[in-house]
């Protein structure tokens, strides 16, 4: 199936959390955090939302670090993705 986002939403996938901790410690997966660095997997194509024209920012392709309960989760084909807006995203990382 294919999805593609309506207005001013992106699709990402979330990468995966570090699993071990700076001083080599290997974390269970109970105590992994939710990661908030995901990759665009689809952009919608902006346009006026709620009065406002927006402009989209981002590309499929980028990194972005997310607010912590951004968006909605979804799974599709067995592959977990999120949906969300893009005033959500905090950051593109590089």
């Amino acid at each position: 199936m294919k999805m593609k986002p309506l207005a001013d939403r992106v699709i990402v996938k979330m990468l995966e959390a570090e699993e071990t901790t700076k001083g080599g410690i290997v974390l269970p997966g109970s105590a992994k955090e939710k990661p908030q660095v995901a990759e665009i997997v689809a952009v919608g194509p902006g346009g006026v939302v709620d009065g406002k024209d927006v402009i989209m920012e981002v590309e499929v392709g980028d990194h972005v670090l997310l607010s912590k309960y951004a968006g909605t989760e979804v799974k599709v084909d067995g592959v977990e993705y999120t949906i969300l807006r893009q005033s959500d995203i905090l950051a593109i990382v590089e």
